[in-house]
């Protein structure tokens, strides 16, 4: 069965602790609940601020350089994520909807090769 991947996109300013209420919190758990009796959640989680990630590039003559902060310069990132096996692009379409509405934020969702 096809895997997708369902991104919370945040801005990178984003702080959970004043951001997200309980009534979002609910919300969340309720859409996590959801996806495990429906048997499609492979893995699900959250990621820490983008200005605490580490990014390494690959130089010139195959150095590696290490920078603190995302890799692009944006001004959202990546807050979260879910990997679903889903029967088709439609099904994640539907469970991406619902990730958009219970996270009340954007949502990027791609097919895994």
């Amino acid at each position: 069965m096809p895997r997708y991947l369902i991104a919370i996109h945040r801005p990178d300013d984003y702080d959970p602790a004043i951001a997200e209420d309980d009534a979002m919190r609910r919300d969340i758990s309720a859409l996590n609940d959801a996806m495990v009796a429906a048997g499609i959640r492979v893995f699900v989680g959250g990621l820490h601020a983008a200005p605490e990630a580490r990014s390494l590039r690959l130089e010139a003559g195959g150095a590696v350089s290490e920078q603190t902060g995302p890799y692009l310069t944006t001004g959202e990132h990546v807050g979260g994520l879910w990997v679903l096996e889903l029967a088709d692009m439609a099904a994640a379409l539907d469970w991406g909807r619902r990730a958009a509405v219970a996270c009340r934020a954007n949502v990027e969702l791609r097919e895994f090769h």
